[in-house]
């Protein structure tokens, strides 16, 4: 179930950033095919990846598919940057006017009535919070989306957006999308607290941590050919200078190697069976180029590592808070909250 809510959706989802860029239309056909085909129903994109494109793919996909393969699908898109070349002062952000817009255009790339889940992108420090959660509550009500839920918000953020719709008597959020994997467990500090204490489901993002927990990049050879880094080494938030000078990268990644050679199994599939067991996450958004990645990483539904194994890879990753209340001596103070219970979210 997606947090408390009454959506059901497979635990891992198919993430679709890559569809109109690194992956042509017919790659992405054949993902999208090979993830229901196993079973998978839930698939996430938004409408800046590829400048739209890939809602559109999804859309045409949708549309060329018999209604017992689309009708178990669970379509989650997002709204708050700029979807355009063209960049005016009401062209991105949480206000009603942007979002109403942002919201009519992706449900018409991808040629549907409504979605099931409609998540806020990223924060807005100069929209009023009140704003983007009355219009979130008009849009479920008006059935363009079922639920509304929070990507790369903060734990304070977070907490403040369903603080606002429980004062507001507005529906309230129900998952929170964030970067989480086995080199960036930061967000276990605050984040991932704040969306069990208040029922959010948790779809982390980027769980290969941008292609390191694969094995595939190495201490001192710069990473080149087709792979992300190899075209672009200092892209984003796995740039390669920046991890390869911590040390801490290294020890994640042989210790993955390692577990993943005692099983028989990919390190891909060792660092995703580790996220998906984590406490407060419900489903791991995969984010592969081709369909043989995706096959690999299917391969780890069902894989539930020992104790012996995650608690080895819990000391190999853990992200050494400096004092209290992060280090150990503030473990009581940071006791896991309890999910909040459902008569609190009716």
């Amino acid at each position: 179930m997606l947090g408390i809510s009454g959506l059901a959706v497979s635990a891992y989802a198919l993430g679709t950033m890559t569809f109109g860029s690194e992956t042509d239309e017919a790659g992405a056909f054949a993902q999208l095919d090979r993830f229901a085909e196993a079973g998978g129903t839930f698939v996430d994109t938004a409408d800046v990846y590829t400048a739209g494109a890939s809602e559109e793919i999804i859309g045409r996909w949708l549309a060329g598919r018999p209604a017992d393969v689309t009708d178990q699908v669970v379509l989650t898109t997002k709204g708050r940057f700029p979807y355009a070349s063209r960049l005016g002062p009401n062209n991105h952000g949480l206000s009603r006017r942007h979002l109403a817009n942002a919201l009519n255009a992706s449900l018409r790339r991808l040629g549907v009535e409504r979605v099931d889940l409609y998540q806020v992108h990223s924060h807005d420090p100069v929209t009023p919070l009140e704003e983007t959660v009355r219009f979130l509550d008009d849009a479920v009500r008006a059935g363009k989306i079922h639920y509304w839920g929070l990507s790369n918000f903060t734990g304070w953020q977070t907490q403040r957006a369903v603080s606002t719709a429980e004062r507001l008597g507005c529906v309230p959020p129900v998952s929170l999308q964030i970067q989480y994997n086995l080199l960036v467990r930061e967000v276990e500090w605050e984040m991932v607290p704040a969306a069990q204490a208040n029922g959010l489901g948790i779809m982390p993002w980027s769980p290969l941590g941008g292609g390191w927990l694969t094995g595939k990049y190495r201490r001192d050879e710069a990473p080149a050919g087709a792979t992300r880094l190899g075209e672009d080494p200092e892209r984003g938030v796995e740039a390669y200078e920046r991890r390869r000078r911590q040390e801490r990268t290294w020890h994640v990644v042989e210790e993955v190697r390692a577990v993943a050679d005692e099983l028989g199994r990919t390190s891909a599939q060792v660092a995703l069976a580790w996220l998906a067991d984590r406490p407060g996450v419900t489903s791991v958004v995969l984010g592969a180029r081709t369909v043989a990645q995706l096959d690999d990483n299917l391969a780890a539904a069902g894989l539930h590592l020992s104790q012996e194994h995650r608690r080895r890879l819990d000391d190999a990753s853990d992200p050494q808070a400096a004092d209290w209340p992060y280090g150990p001596s503030g473990d009581e103070q940071r006791s896991r909250p309890v999910a909040a219970p459902s008569a609190r979210r009716a």
